[in-house]
């Protein structure tokens, strides 16, 4: 009833742009704060101000990655070299991490002023793999998964949640590794070709693959299908709730 390989025990889901709508609201707040940052060493240099592009640039370079990288890996596409700096560096900061942290104050401004809203398919489906008896993990590079997911009414659907805090603590790396994903089946007692990834994210789907996972199943919001599954996902679905009927 859920879509899925008979031999699997556990689910594991990304949160942003597969159970929640903040996608959407993170590539806003990585746009206004490369924007930012970019228009200001522009004219620094006198130099051409390209703007970070929204669906490209978010997709190829941040979706899915911790911050920090995210933000290291935009920068060398632009051949832009920055210093690491501290976690706690000031946001106006020109480090990788002042950078990442200015971006984490804009979407949790965002995510405070307009609140978060789940897509009702993910929230059928993981209800009925709870009803299944299926074990049940969030895995996110967010440091803010647990506000999100209370925000969204789902923190009472899940088994576990594996954060941006727990790769941090645990020095696990972030998608496109399989740190994470491997991490949260190990949490909910079950082997990696037991459980099944949900990704929205090239690199999440890559990390799917990587940690040689039993099923991957690529969630198409914005229109990559074929790059999703190119890039390793088993099955691609616009809704979770599409597997509900298959």
């Amino acid at each position: 009833m859920l879509g899925l390989p008979d031999k699997i025990e556990a689910l594991l889901f990304d949160m942003d742009g597969v159970l929640t709508q903040t996608a959407k609201v993170h590539a806003a707040a990585w746009k206004q704060t490369f924007d930012e940052f970019l228009r200001q060493r522009a004219q620094e240099r006198g130099e051409k101000f390209v703007a970070f592009d929204e669906d490209s640039d978010y997709d190829e370079y941040v979706d899915g990655k911790p911050r920090e990288d995210g933000v290291r890996s935009f920068l060398e596409s632009r051949g832009i070299e920055l210093p690491e700096g501290d976690p706690d560096d000031a946001a106006d900061a020109q480090t990788i991490q002042g950078v990442g942290n200015n971006k984490n104050e804009r979407v949790l401004k965002l995510i405070h002023d307009n609140g978060v809203d789940a897509y009702a398919g993910s929230v059928r489906y993981v209800q009925a793999a709870k009803k299944a008896g299926l074990k049940r993990a969030v895995v996110s590079s967010s440091t803010n998964t647990h506000d999100v997911l209370a925000a969204a009414k789902l923190d009472d659907l899940f088994d576990t949640v594996i954060d941006g805090n727990a790769a941090h603590r645990d020095h696990l790396h972030g998608k496109p590794a399989p740190d994470t994903f491997l991490a949260g089946a190990k949490a909910l007692g079950v082997e990696p070709d037991r459980a099944v990834v949900f990704e929205d994210a090239l690199a999440g789907v890559e990390a799917g693959r990587a940690g040689k996972f039993g099923y991957v199943v690529g969630v198409d919001r914005v229109g990559q299908r074929d790059a999703l599954k190119s890039h390793g996902a088993d099955v691609v679905v616009g809704d979770l709730a599409e597997l509900l009927e298959t």
